[in-house]
């Protein structure tokens, strides 16, 4: 019993502990930082025009590069400043036992300046160049329709080749035919004319049922023929073609 009442009385009583601790932390820094920003403008989305009031976009890489500069310097600017040089010269100020002035560890002439010694400040401006590039990409959310502008593109294409190949056709029969009736006519480029290769191409034929101009054989004959039975071949006259 006596050894459970001083169990009790151990683990009751307060528990009394002295604890000293000192801190004292010391942290010094310095420094200067410099933020730069770029800034990127999202840019309008390149549009490709077809014509016929068909205008299409799609996606889009920008890249711009840029480059930034930084200047910083003090004022006023120093490059150097004088340090005082004073006079530590310690000659007498107590005596010896013999009363002889010795040095007492002070200086004879305190305040006393000798010379003035130059020391640099290292002040300069500080310049920083900074160059990098940025780049953005664009892509449309809506597929369907760009699929869809795309298809009415690729139709407005095939439609102006369409008008360019008439226009050709006009072009080329015009000309074949203002040749054609020059030449009939015997009106013609000179060979040495920078305009003669207009006409060059062009072949002057007889149409169907037109015959060129030729020659026929007629025989003829004559009384004395008709009794001998024997035909005498006569001189070959030109005929004129035949009119269409």
């Amino acid at each position: 019993m006596k050894r459970v009442i001083a169990t009790l009385l151990l683990l009751t009583a307060p528990a009394q502990a002295q604890v000293s601790s000192t801190a004292a932390p010391v942290a010094n820094s310095s420094g200067s930082v410099t933020n730069q920003a770029v800034q990127v403008v999202p840019a309008r989305q390149f549009t490709n025009t077809y014509g016929g009031g068909i205008s299409c976009q799609g996606a889009t890489l920008s890249i711009n590069p840029f480059i930034s500069t930084t200047t910083g310097w003090a004022q006023p600017y120093e490059s150097h400043y004088n340090e005082p040089v004073y006079d530590t010269i310690d000659v007498i100020g107590a005596f010896d036992p013999e009363g002889n002035p010795v040095p007492d560890g002070r200086p004879d002439n305190p305040g006393d300046i000798l010379f003035y010694k130059p020391i640099r400040t290292g002040q300069k401006t500080n310049l920083s160049i900074n160059g990098g590039i940025t780049a953005t990409i664009s892509i449309p959310l809506d597929r369907h329709h760009v699929r869809t502008c795309r298809k009415a593109a690729e139709k407005q294409v095939a439609l102006l080749d369409a008008t360019l190949a008439d226009k050709r056709l006009n072009y080329e029969i015009a000309r074949l035919k203002n040749c054609a009736g020059l030449m009939k006519e015997g009106v013609m480029f000179h060979p040495k004319s920078p305009y003669a290769s207009i006409c060059a191409d062009v072949v002057l034929t007889n149409p169907p049922g037109v015959l060129p101009p030729h020659t026929h054989s007629i025989p003829t004959f004559s009384k004395t023929a008709e009794t001998s039975g024997v035909a005498k071949p006569t001189q070959q006259q030109p005929s004129s073609p035949a009119s269409p």
